[in-house]
């Protein structure tokens, strides 16, 4: 164990010496049964990709589903389910914005005039900005809160995780030899701070050429197994590098996707309740 810094905000030790519990109690209205986080060790996997479709399967089987975008310096929910509408608030708190299902969103984008305004800001002002999203909106009667964090071990992943009391993450990445050691910090990151790994999400595992129904490794040999067994991690999904996805989130129609490549990444959520 490294030394004691006497910083417990700043530190993943659980030791007998750890006293204060850093988390926020939700908007009082909000009636939120669990919570998943989806993080990635970097940028450009598809997170926000898996986050959408596994909100929308969650849906369909019947459960009242949101998200909090907790992706400020980079938000894209709001343009893969198509909202166009700002969020509104009252004089109890701010509302989510719901999707064509039903599913209820709160992103810095649906504060923003302007979609394409970048927000540059600190990150202790972007870490405040998304307990706000916990503690000031007002969440429905909700059965699963995806989380869609910005990538990365850093000053958002942490207020999250101290934040808000998450309940499990899926680790989304790509095949590459170098993003899968980069893996393995989420995955640590999230033993330190006690959370559970549901399971990992493999995107542009492969390429199945339409005609003769072969997969192809573009981007090398998946390396992912390995990883999952090393940690004991039960549930591993590969999605496929496909126009189809891509296609339904730039159109704002993720909820028209299929997705079924992640059905027992869905159903390893829901036996959460």
């Amino acid at each position: 164990m490294s030394e004691c810094t006497h910083d417990c905000e700043s530190c993943g030790q659980d030791c007998s010496e750890r006293k204060t519990s850093f988390l926020e109690e939700p908007h009082r209205l909000s009636h939120i049964k669990k919570v998943i986080g989806v993080v990635s060790g970097k940028g450009g996997v598809g997170k926000s990709s898996v986050t959408s479709m596994l909100a929308v399967l969650t849906r369909r089987d019947g459960f009242k589903t949101a998200i909090l975008d907790a992706d400020v310096t980079g938000p894209s929910i709001p343009k893969a389910f198509g909202l166009k509408q700002k969020a509104a608030g009252t004089e109890e708190g701010i509302l989510p914005v719901r999707t064509k299902t039903g599913i209820d969103v709160m992103s810095i984008n649906l504060l923003l005039e302007n979609d394409t305004d970048p927000v540059v800001w600190r990150g202790p002002v972007i870490a405040g900005t998304v307990k706000q999203f916990w503690t000031d909106v007002i969440w429905d009667d909700v059965d699963f809160m995806f989380v869609d964090m910005p990538p990365g071990t850093g000053d958002v992943p942490l207020t999250v995780f101290q934040s808000i009391p998450v309940d499990g993450i899926i680790v989304v990445t790509s095949p590459q030899q170098l993003v899968s050691m980069i893996v393995e910090k989420a995955v640590k990151m999230a033993e330190m701070m006690n959370v559970p790994v549901l399971g990992i999400v493999e995107n542009m595992s492969y390429f199945e050429c339409p005609d003769c129904k072969k997969k192809h490794a573009v981007f090398g040999e998946s390396h992912i197994e390995d990883i999952a067994a090393k940690y004991g991690i039960q549930n591993i999904a590969k999605l496929p590098i496909t126009g189809e996805i891509a296609s339904a989130c730039d159109k704002g129609i993720v909820e028209l996707l299929g997705a079924q490549w992640l059905n027992e990444m869905a159903d390893a959520v829901e036996n959460l309740l």
